[in-house]
């Protein structure tokens, strides 16, 4: 299972220093779009620069304007870029050929679905490299979360990673739905110690 984890700050300072600090203990770095909107493709350059080897997900969440928004993520140093799934499926398509010529791939995210499932179905055709379920996870909504993981992940025929503000308390469930990956941000950051909190997800997903 792989381990990504978002970092979507304000200040590209601590962004920067705290993604050296957990940078160990994932196998995908995100910027997050706060941070992409509030530092601009300076964001991916500098993440590119300081973590060389590293992939690198930026969470564009783009509907449109295929060619210069891909390329110029390309240029910055992104290896991956987001999708989103509501946007009209002939603009996917033309958003992951672009994103191919630039060897960018995609990470289709299935928020804005009109139905998730047949999304997933879709979505090799498409061009898109992976999936991401996307939904907001508590207690209460946790069996309306499972029925649509489970209608997601029987269409899927790409890697499917979950963002489901995943911490210690839901993670065997999160688990238990055997993603391709996981993406965590806030409950790492939030932590006294967050290079701990990184190895401790990252030594579960390794297993």
């Amino acid at each position: 299972m792989k381990l990504q984890i978002s970092c979507d700050f304000t200040d590209l300072e601590e962004a920067v220093k705290l993604a050296h600090e957990v940078a160990p203990y994932c196998d995908i770095l995100e910027i997050g779009t706060i941070l992409l909107y509030t530092h601009g493709l300076e964001t991916v350059r500098r993440f590119r620069k300081e973590f060389p080897s590293k992939t690198i997900l930026v969470d564009t969440k783009l509907i449109d304007r295929a060619q210069p928004s891909v390329e110029l993520m390309a240029r910055a140093g992104a290896d991956w870029i987001t999708v989103m799934a509501g946007t009209p499926k002939e603009v996917i398509h033309t958003i992951c050929k672009e994103a191919a010529k630039h060897k960018l791939k995609v990470l289709l995210d299935l928020l804005d679905a009109a139905s998730a499932a047949q999304m997933a179905l879709e979505a090799k055709n498409l061009g898109a490299h992976a999936l991401l379920f996307h939904q907001a996870y508590d207690a209460d909504a946790s069996l309306v979360f499972l029925d649509s993981w489970h209608m997601v992940k029987e269409n899927a025929s790409l890697p499917l990673f979950v963002s489901a503000h995943i911490n210690r308390n839901n993670l065997e469930q999160i688990i238990g739905l055997n993603p391709y990956g996981m993406i965590i941000g806030h409950s790492i950051f939030a932590s006294d110690d967050p290079a701990a909190e990184a190895q401790f997800y990252y030594g579960i997903t390794s297993k």
